[in-house]
């Protein structure tokens, strides 16, 4: 059974999607301020987010630790050309690429949620609050999207 932090995880994220698919594909291109990505290369970000973060879900989940990698957000972002995709595509992934996410965060033991997480050089922190500050940082990120 899903902890209440799966069901919570879940239930922002479906709120998340909606407001995602609301969004206007004529502001698609359209950086979110002068100088900042575009609505496009935001999602992309949010794409490598759920890949990189559900390796780290899985294996706290799994191992009851993790310890891997940062993210390099620029070399990412041009190894998948976000900018030149469609937006319907970029669209479809998110939604793909979060099924798949809240599915893991679903499976993941109570007691798996304090295991250790070291990312990159940083402090460790637990795989709650990792989870937590996946939502927290997809909100950031909403609030550009929705930027006009």
């Amino acid at each position: 059974m899903p902890t209440q932090l799966a069901r919570d995880f879940r239930a922002e994220l479906d709120r998340l999607r909606v407001e995602l698919l609301a969004l206007p594909s004529s502001h698609a291109d359209v950086p979110w301020r002068p100088g900042g990505w575009t609505r496009k290369q935001i999602v992309g970000h949010l794409l490598d987010s759920a890949t990189n973060n559900r390796q780290r879900f899985v294996r706290a989940g799994i191992d009851g630790h993790y310890a891997g990698p940062g993210y390099a957000q620029d070399e990412w972002m041009t190894a998948h050309r976000y900018s030149s995709q469609e937006w319907n595509t970029l669209l479809r992934w998110w939604q793909v690429e979060h099924e798949i996410l809240m599915s893991a965060v679903d499976q993941i033991p109570e007691e798996r949620l304090t295991a250790s997480c070291v990312v990159g050089k940083d402090a460790p922190v637990t795989l709650r609050f990792l989870i937590e500050d996946y939502l927290r940082h997809h909100r950031w990120h909403f609030n550009q999207l929705r930027a006009s």
